[in-house]
Formats: structure tokens, C-alpha cells, sequence
């Protein structure tokens, strides 16, 4: 009997089936094979017990001992999970260990029981008991029996805690203790209804990991981590936090009725913002939200496909702030992915290269320079401008691959400029963020034009306010930095159009601005345009700061401009941008002519130092 019993139970165990079920067969086979028995076995959590299988007891007494709390005169399960040794209670209305439950027993007729604990190892994790309708004790063969069972019990039991660790691994973040992607997907596709409103997903992007990671270490920044998602799981329901991984958190929010993802995420962002000690240092946490909620009865996994898209744009666009998804967020996607592809598909085909417009003194028109903008030449042979691509460029991998071209093009030109005699002084290269998030960008520089034999003094890199004074992790500035270690000069590209201030340029480590085209265009007597370039060109002048004016298109803002002192220019007045061919013929015709080495550029100070 105990044979047929271990293999039916052992079978059971084997095939993986639910613990509760396997605990109750135990019971009612062994209720079987000795009559007049009872069989019950409980989980024991190291202070409570719990009730896994009683199928003969009633429900209502499994439900007054549940939680029942473990100790010396617990009746019999209760004082031997205590003891960790088998109690037997003969009377159990006499027995004082059963002072305080007797009265459960006692009206369903319940007399004796005997309760054995069940062990992993050292630890209790259960007991199995055997109830009897008289005052008795187990006979010998009952004591076989109960041996047998507490040793499947054991195997069961063991079976299902390796289960639910593998399971709390595999759905559980280790580092903040949350669920984790694979348990953000499950709720996704099993427990959230698409046509029921009332739901909606926050995906959220700490903003300063990195800068933590790279100044305090990596235990600063896993402190973070570890804060913000307490403090995120402490606004929300914690069972619906996910850290999906890296620095990004999704949460699934729930409403009775008005559901307010932008109340929520303010929220979440107020309660981020104290600050906390991260491995010893104070940081000020922060995050960027994106939210999506059901929309037209769309699928879960659509809401949170929109919830990426907010997400981006946020981060794109309103950095530390939270942006809900609206349909157009999808288009201007779409259009990023389009633009990825068709500059990607231009790149395998060598339709990528540079155009030069020309940077000339104001009063004499002579050239002392170019600006190299890239230009696409489309399957049908038509060359379109950057902004119809620009999108593309804020993918780190295309905008590395542009870079890339645009440099080795450059450096190419400007050695057979050089090798022609021709008087080339400066040419500048536009950089964009995602260049600077790639990484080694020094090197890349260095490398294609030292390759090429062109001195660095001979290049300038263009970078957008925006680019420059808009990466929270400093990485621009301390790249900038080492480049002009190098020789190079920086010029801050379309000024006043971003969020610098004057006060910028004393600590930026900047050669040249470029002021932007809107403020030229208002170059008329009277109006606050004209105010401000001329404030800018005396202080830029005072400090040192070549200025160049952008986007000059008549005579009048070139007068203006020159009475103003300002002596460099750039527009459609003086030339469009035009291919490496054009660009030589007018260096040969216009190029302000200097004692020239055609290896190491002009003999004595250029115009863009002797115009300062």
C-alpha cells in the first residue's frame, strides 16, 4: 500500500502538478487505505500556518486555523511546526495544548490528533496530521504510513518553493526587488481588458543616470535606481511597477472612474524629485514620462507601443516632463523611421556628400572659408537640403555613418584645395547630439584628417546651442574640450535660437557665434532685432569671439551688418551652397589670398583671427 501510494504521489510531483491538488490526492488515498482517519497538511511560513489540503475536514474549520500562529500549546500542528518534532494528543479534551481550540474540534467530532513536521533540510516548512473520532494514538503500521507521507510532503513541498523561486527570478528585477519586462508583458497580454477605459501605462526614463554612473560609479548609480523605484512604487501600486531594465520604469495605472495619467506622472515626478543619498552622495533624482491609455478598444500591447512614443518625445523634446500620446506623436515617428531608412539606403549607395557655402568678409566679398552641409542626392538625381532628413540624424548609428562620410569628404577636399594652391582657410562640420552620445569622436576626427594630411587648425566644428548646452551628462563639453586640445576651433551655430544666455559665453568654450538668420532678417532701424545682434557683436568682440552673421540675402543687412562690426558673413547674397567642383572655382576667384603653404595653410594671422 505505502508502495502504490509513494509512486501515484511521486507521479503527481513528476508531472508538475499543482502542489494543493497533489497535498489533497495524499490525503483522501491515505483516508482510503485506513478507515476512521483524517488527513490534513498545512504550509507552515516559519511563524503562521497555512492550510494546503484537507479535503474530509469542513471548510469551516480549515478557515478558522488559517494564520493560525505557531507555538508551544497551538494544538498539534501548530506546537509540532514549533517544536519541529511530532506532537501526539491523545484526549484532545483534556489536552491543554488544545485549551483554545477544542471548541473547533470537538463539534464535528474530532477526538485525537497526531501531527508530524514536515522539514527541508532543517527548517519546518509544514505539517501532516492525522485526526481521529476517538481517543487514541497511531498504530504501528499508521506510523509507516505517516513516515512516507512526510517524506513525499517534503519532496512536494521543496518541488514547489524551487518553482515559485525560478518564477520569482524570472518575473523579478534583482537590483530594486520590482517586477520585471517579462512580468510587465504577462499582466500586458493576460489581465488588462482593451475596451475597459479605466487603465493606462506611464513609461518613465530616470534623466541623470548616466551623469551619476560616470561621476559617483556604478553603486551611486544602482542607488539610484533602487530610489526611484521605491519612490515611483510608493505613488503607484507596487505590484504594477516594472523596471523593464537600464533606466526605464513602466507603470499600469488604474482609476475607478476619470483616469489622469498627467496627474499621476506629476505625481511621481514631485515625489522623485527630494533628494537622496546614492552610495554616499546627495542626488536629486529625476525622470522623464510618457503615457498612453486605451484608445478605440486597441491592444494592450498598441498602448504601450504609444506609451514609447510619448516616451521618445518627451525625451526628444521636454526633457523631465510628461507627454501623453496623441496621434500625431505617431506621425512624427513614422517619420524619424523614414528618414532612417532613406538616409541609411543613401549611405550604402554613395548618394551622401558634402556642399560648401562660402564665409566671406562682409566688405571685401572674398572668401576666407566654407560651411560643409550635407546633401542627399535622391534616386530620381534631385540633391536635397539636411532639413528634409534631419530626423535621421538623431540615430547615434546613421548620424556616426553621416559624420563619418562628411569628415573623410571634407578632409579629401580640403587637401586637394590645399594641393591646388588654392587659399582655403577654414571649412566648418556640423555635429549633431547623436555624434556625441556615439562616442570616440576625437578619434574619428583626428584620424580621417591626419590620414588626409590636413592640420586641424584648418577645420571648425558647428554646434547648435541646443547640442551643446542641452546634455545633462556634460559629455559635449568635456568632448569640445579635448577637440580643441587638438587645434580645432568651435563655432555655436545658429545663436539666440536655443536656451543660451550671454552669460554662457564667459565660461563656454567657444571661438566663434554664429548669429542665426531670424535675427538678420529683422536687421531694420527700430526694431529690438537690430539691438540685440549689435549688443552681441560688441560684447562677442569684447570677449574675444569671432562673429558670423548667418543667412544674409541683400545688400541692405550686409551694409547694416558691416556698420554694426560685424565682419563675416554667410547667405544666398554671397552664394548657395555648391559641390567641391564650384566650391574650388570660387575659392580660385574670390579666395582671400594670404602668404600661403599648401601644406600648413596660411603664413600669417587669417582673416577670421585679423577681423576679430
Amino acid at each position: 500500500m505505502i508502495l502504490e501510494l509513494q509512486n501515484a504521489i511521486l507521479e503527481m510531483i513528476a508531472k508538475g502538478e499543482p502542489l494543493a491538488s497533489t497535498m489533497s490526492e495524499l490525503c483522501l488515498k491515505v483516508e482510503a487505505a485506513i478507515p476512521g482517519v483524517v488527513a490534513s497538511v498545512l504550509a507552515y511560513d516559519g511563524r503562521c500556518m497555512h492550510t494546503l489540503a484537507a479535503p474530509s475536514l469542513p471548510e469551516t474549520y480549515s478557515a478558522a486555523i488559517e494564520n493560525l500562529k505557531a507555538g508551544p500549546s497551538a494544538g498539534s500542528c501548530g506546537t509540532a511546526a514549533y517544536r519541529a518534532e511530532p506532537v501526539i494528543v491523545t484526549d484532545i479534551e483534556t489536552d491543554p495544548r488544545w485549551r483554545d481550540y477544542r471548541s473547533l474540534a470537538m463539534p464535528i467530532g474530532i477526538r485525537a490528533c497526531w501531527s508530524s513536521p514536515i522539514k527541508s533540510g532543517e527548517r519546518v516548512v509544514g505539517t501532516f496530521a492525522f485526526y481521529y473520532r476517538e481517543s487514541r494514538g497511531p498504530s504501528e503500521l499508521e506510523q509507516k504510513v505517516v513516515d512516507a507521507c512526510v517524506h513525499l510532503c517534503s519532496i512536494a513541498i521543496d518541488r514547489e518553493e524551487r518553482v515559485i523561486e525560478r518564477q520569482r527570478l524570472t518575473y523579478t528585477d534583482a537590483l530594486t526587488g520590482l517586477p520585471n519586462r517579462a512580468a510587465f508583458d504577462l499582466v500586458l497580454n493576460n489581465q488588462l481588458d482593451p475596451s475597459d477605459r479605466s487603465w493606462g501605462i506611464l513609461l518613465a526614463d530616470i534623466d541623470n543616470l548616466k551623469l551619476v554612473n560616470d561621476t559617483f560609479g556604478h553603486a551611486a548609480g544602482d542607488a539610484l535606481i533602487r530610489v526611484v523605484a521605491n519612490r515611483i512604487a510608493a505613488a503607484v501600486d507596487e505590484k504594477f511597477t516594472f523596471r523593464l531594465g537600464g533606466d526605464e520604469f513602466a507603470m499600469i495605472v488604474f482609476a475607478e472612474r476619470d483616469l489622469n495619467l498627467e496627474k499621476t506622472a506629476t505625481e511621481i515626478q514631485k515625489a522623485l524629485a527630494l533628494p537622496a543619498n546614492c552610495d554616499g552622495h546627495v542626488v536629486f533624482p529625476a525622470a522623464t514620462i510618457g503615457g498612453a491609455s486605451p484608445e478605440d478598444s486597441l491592444k494592450p500591447d498598441q498602448i504601450r507601443r504609444n506609451a514609447d512614443v510619448a516616451l521618445y518625445h518627451a525625451k526628444e523634446n521636454y526633457r523631465g516632463r510628461y507627454v501623453g500620446f496623441h496621434a500625431g506623436l505617431g506621425t512624427a515617428l513614422t517619420r524619424r523611421f523614414r528618414a532612417v531608412r532613406d538616409v541609411g539606403l543613401a549611405l550604402s549607395e554613395d548618394r551622401i556628400d558634402p556642399h560648401y557655402q562660402p564665409i566671406v568678409r562682409i566688405d571685401t566679398r572674398e572668401i576666407v572659408g566654407f560651411e560643409a552641409l550635407c546633401r542627399m542626392t535622391t534616386p530620381s538625381g534631385e540633391v536635397v537640403a539636411a532639413a528634409h532628413f534631419h530626423e535621421a540624424t538623431k540615430d547615434v548609428r546613421v548620424a556616426s555613418e553621416m559624420t563619418q562620410r562628411m569628415i573623410t569628404r571634407v578632409a579629401r577636399d580640403i587637401r586637394d584645395w590645399l594641393d591646388a594652391g588654392l587659399p582655403l582657410q577654414h571649412v566648418g562640420i556640423n555635429l549633431s547630439a547623436a555624434d556625441f552620445r556615439g562616442g570616440g569622436l576625437k578619434g574619428k576626427i583626428c584620424r580621417a584628417f591626419g590620414q588626409a594630411g590636413v592640420p586641424l587648425s584648418h577645420v571648425i566644428l558647428e554646434v547648435t546651442e541646443s547640442v551643446y548646452l542641452g546634455q545633462r551628462d556634460h559629455v559635449v563639453a568635456t568632448e569640445i574640450k579635448a577637440l580643441r586640445a587638438e587645434g580645432l576651433k568651435v563655432a555655436l551655430d545658429d545663436f539666440g535660437t536655443g536656451f543660451a544666455s550671454l552669460t554662457h559665453l564667459l565660461t563656454m568654450p567657444v571661438d566663434i557665434i554664429k548669429i542665426d538668420k531670424s535675427f538678420v532678417d529683422r536687421m531694420e532701424p527700430g526694431d529690438a532685432g537690430m539691438f540685440i545682434v549689435e549688443g552681441l557683436i560688441s560684447i562677442a568682440s569684447n570677449l574675444g569671439i569671432r562673429v558670423i552673421a548667418e543667412g544674409i540675402e541683400s545688400e541692405t543687412q550686409a551694409e547694416q551688418l558691416e556698420k554694426l562690426g560685424c565682419k563675416l558673413g554667410q547667405g544666398y547674397l554671397f552664394s548657395r551652397a555648391v559641390d567641391r567642383v564650384q566650391a574650388a572655382a570660387l575659392l580660385g576667384e574670390r579666395g582671400q589670398r594670404l602668404q600661403w603653404d599648401s601644406h600648413q595653410g596660411p603664413s600669417k594671422r587669417s582673416t577670421f583671427q585679423a577681423t576679430a
